[in-house]
């Protein structure tokens, strides 16, 4: 019965139980007060007793930086086990961590420990519990495995052809805990636990995500069909990605099982990359005067430039670099698409200008970038300030061309995804491309609350600025349940089997080790 293939935002009509304008709560509200039953649980067409996920760091429970148990066991997968629980699904085991620090010991020594709230920001967790004189907790293991017999694989930093690599597991420390053999693919060990279900969540979102954390370093590989040759932080070319997407579903379909996709979102809407303001630099007076006289040469060579019709008038005042005494003057950052200017400086010599401008409001700056911008390259000498003296480098912003390349790929990857899933009646979309969008722009309901992406206090977003918190994975179990009813005739959404918004965290204690 799969009637309809597109899941947007809202939630789905209760139907013959309620009024049109019913929600799920206004029906809740009235069976608690006895004036209504809700109907009972029905699977439809889809056989959820054997459930399988597979994916990236959505999938695992990523959140505030790390993966550790309360995150883990706060998944969106994790969280829709238990509605299947309700209609016969069978227990759902995850490879769960040895603690709640969120860091991992690999061959290549420590990673990360998850971030908690530090009054002002995110802090790293050691860095906080030794700000409190407290012991910094051991952290997780992950070269030992610990068997392949589970229902999560949900790998963190996985592109789209890492699932189906033979070998991945040499590769990913996350990998490395749970894979079959040296040989395994991910989508082979998810295969092997004959799911009658499956999830396959967020691929193509590591595909672009390395090259924007990244501040657009790595190299659009559009028309390199050959992943082996990839940077970690390239983009992905979507034949690649259409080959790696293709081959997965085909598996996990072979044997019968329907399941449900997601397609991605544009990542530039998220608090990663829209926290950091373009313009954060103050200055009095005599300092803005100071830089100005710094960069007087530079804009003399802009001015030169374009009096020989080297640069444009457009390009003149694009790049022309002013400061003033103001609360909120633009960082200075490299533009490598500007165009590059070489002027004589006397006979038979040249200087060749740096490719510089002042930021604007099309520019996004990844999160690292706050602690960052507006510190001396030399201590004590305010003429140092990088964003400012000292343009910021290519690692801490998005341009607008690398933000359109990033969003040229994932619109590939949508269609990708899009098509496979209308042509194929085993498997259901779920637009998180649609739910991010509305987080962005006007926030989204989710019970008493309004989720939006603002870092640290909007609810949805975990404090890394990219993964979701736990009640923002529960939001999201909510979507795929509604693209089971949607795609196969269950009745969850109707029948009350869903994740509540209160049950599930926006953050985790400092205190959780």
């Amino acid at each position: 019965m799969k009637n309809i293939k597109h899941i947007a935002l809202s939630l789905l009509a209760i139907g013959f139980m309620a009024c049109e304008n019913d929600t799920l709560e206004d029906l809740r509200n009235r069976v608690n007060q006895g004036e209504e039953e809700l109907p009972a649980l029905t699977s439809g067409e889809a056989d959820f007793s054997t459930f399988v996920s597979v994916g990236a760091s959505f999938t695992a429970g990523f959140t505030d930086g790390g993966l550790f148990i309360a995150g883990q066991e706060d998944s969106f997968p994790n969280t829709l086990s238990k509605q299947f629980s309700n209609i016969g699904g069978s227990e759902f085991a995850q490879p769960l961590m040895n603690d709640n620090t969120g860091g991992i010991l690999t061959p290549l020594g420590a990673s990360g420990y998850r971030l908690v709230f530090g009054g002002a920001g995110p802090v790293s967790l050691n860095l906080f519990l030794a700000g409190q004189g407290a012991p910094v907790p051991p952290i997780t293991t992950t070269t030992t495995s610990i068997g392949s017999d589970f229902n999560n694989f949900g790998i963190p930093g996985a592109k789209s052809f890492h699932v189906v690599t033979p070998g991945y597991g040499a590769f990913n420390p996350y990998y490395t805990r749970i894979a079959s053999s040296a040989t395994s693919t991910v989508v082979g060990d998810a295969v092997n636990q004959n799911p009658s279900f499956f999830t396959l969540s967020e691929m193509g979102g590591n595909d672009v995500l390395g090259y924007a954390t990244s501040g657009g370093t790595g190299v659009d590989q559009t028309g390199n069909t050959n992943p082996a040759t990839y940077g970690g932080n390239d983009i992905t070319d979507p034949q690649v990605f259409a080959g790696a997407l293709s081959s997965s579903i085909a598996a996990l379909t072979a044997n019968g099982a329907k399941g449900l996709v997601t397609n991605v979102p544009f990542i530039t809407d998220l608090p990663h990359f829209t926290t950091v303001p373009f313009n954060p630099i103050p200055l009095d007076a005599a300092t803005a005067t100071a830089v100005n006289q710094a960069y007087a040469q530079y804009n003399g060579g802009l001015e030169a430039a374009a009096a020989n019709s080297i640069i444009s008038a457009d390009e003149l005042s694009q790049r022309t670099i002013n400061f003033e005494a103001s609360e909120s003057n633009a960082v200075v950052v490299e533009d490598e698409t500007l165009t590059t200017i070489t002027l004589p400086t006397g006979p038979g010599t040249f200087t060749t200008l740096p490719n510089i401008r002042q930021a604007t409001a099309g520019d996004l700056f990844v999160l690292p970038a706050s602690s960052f911008i507006g510190t001396e390259a030399i201590s004590g000498n305010p003429l140092t300030v990088n964003g400012v003296a000292i343009p910021l480098a290519d690692q801490w912003v998005l341009i607008p061309s690398e933000q359109e390349a990033i969003r040229n790929a994932t619109i590939a990857y949508n269609a990708t995804i899009a098509s496979i899933a209308d042509s194929n009646p085993d498997v259901g979309l779920v637009d998180l491309n649609a739910v991010l969008a509305q987080a962005a722009m006007t926030g989204i309901q989710f019970d008493d609350y309004t989720l939006n992406t603002d870092l640290v206090f909007g609810g949805l977003v975990s404090l890394d600025g990219i993964h979701l918190t736990g009640r923002g994975y529960a939001l999201m179990a909510n979507k795929f349940l509604e693209a089971a009813d949607a795609n196969f005739g269950s009745n969850f959404v109707a029948s009350g089997n869903v994740a509540k918004a209160g049950d599930f965290p926006t953050n985790y204690s400092p205190a959780l080790q």
